[in-house]
């Protein structure tokens, strides 16, 4: 008989509290600091280092820019250089050297309105081809961008002439497997999904799962589509299996109310691709294990491949804040830790059991 201690327990190693609204948090790539974005009081924008220490997290650095940041990532610099991009309230894409961040290494006014999401492929050793940034906006546009290529995006996905514009929350590159095929995943207010093929410049799928869709995310960035998971506003998170698509039934999913709340971010464990972390509206934590079914492919009465859904099981669940955990990442390098912040100003590093034997 399994006992409670034997499930991954999720221990809140280190609470920090801030003097400004942090929006996004991550680790810097091989090391034991993590990097705050936010809004300060006064309606500028903050970015601090923080590194780990004895049991507490020690302020290295903290820059001050005329416009609040929203969103950060590593995902396309090289493991030497780890330059942050950010995305921010005026719809600027930068790119910087936190050695030296007086000014950026690459500026572009990407979009007419706040940078909503924003994620990169092909830095860090994670996605074959070029180092790409995705960025999703208010203004309804989803673009990429080459930090070798200035002031242009590679791609750029609109509404057409007539359409509404709707506002892009979440965007996220997954499909990066070789040097030709790269997908962008975008999820929108009104629930729409749409999967972008940057090979083909075409919308590959579309659906719509009814309720605005707060964060996207494959389990893997650098491999053959395997799967992906949506979170939504009402508490709803969906897991797409992206390896089977059938021409009119699309992809195979499995739903599950997780939450009481908004989902506000999913996260993949990088150690194991099948395990996941949710982050709540009500400041709570779930962690998800993702079971295969027996045959993930099946045939339709005319004999076309059609996709079959697994199962999600909780693992553990935390309460951490009154206020939403707006977002979280886990270390590349050390399993089981990881960070998260909530609208309650504070940064959290957190400690997961157990993970290897789930």
């Amino acid at each position: 008989m399994s006992t409670p201690f034997e499930k991954p327990q999720i221990i809140s190693h280190i609470q920090k509290s801030l003097n400004y609204t942090i929006f996004d948090c991550k680790w810097i790539p091989c090391s034991a600091k993590l990097v705050c974005l936010g809004n300060l009081a006064r309606g500028t924008g903050v970015l601090q280092i923080y590194e780990v220490q004895g049991g507490e997290l020690k302020l290295n650095r903290e820059i001050e820019k005329a416009k609040p940041f929203k969103c950060g990532t590593f995902g396309a610099t090289s493991l030497q250089q780890r330059h942050l991009a950010t995305g921010d309230f005026d719809g600027n894409l930068h790119i910087w050297d936190l050695e030296a961040a007086t000014e950026p290494l690459y500026s572009v006014k990407a979009h007419k309105e706040i940078v909503n999401s924003l994620d990169g492929v092909g830095g860090l050793g994670v996605g074959d081809g070029a180092p790409e940034i995705v960025t999703g906006s208010r203004d309804g546009t989803v673009k990429v961008w080459d930090p070798r290529q200035k002031d242009t995006p590679v791609a750029n996905m609109e509404p057409g002439a007539g359409e509404a514009k709707r506002d892009c929350w979440t965007v996220a590159f997954g499909h990066a497997f070789n040097q030709q095929d790269r997908c962008v995943c975008a999820g929108y207010d009104n629930g729409d999904i749409k999967l972008f093929d940057l090979r083909n410049m075409a919308v590959r799928w579309e659906t719509n799962i009814k309720n605005g869709v707060c964060c996207v995310e494959f389990d893997r960035k650098d491999i053959n589509m395997n799967k992906m998971v949506a979170t939504s506003l009402e508490g709803t998170f969906h897991v797409f299996d992206m390896r089977t698509q059938h021409p009119t039934k699309g992809f195979a999913s499995v739903s599950e109310k997780g939450h009481k709340s908004t989902i506000w971010q999913v996260r993949h464990l990088p150690q194991n691709r099948d395990v996941f972390m949710t982050a709540g509206g009500a400041g709570n934590l779930h962690l998800w294990k993702y079971d295969y079914p027996a045959h993930r492919s099946g045939e339709d009465s005319e004999g076309g491949a059609v996709g079959v859904a697994g199962t999600v099981n909780l693992l553990q669940n935390v309460t951490l804040s009154t206020q939403p955990i707006a977002s979280l990442d886990w270390s590349p390098d050390k399993q089981g830790l990881c960070v998260c912040s909530a609208f309650d100003q504070s940064v959290r590093v957190l400690i997961v059991t157990k993970l290897n034997r789930v």
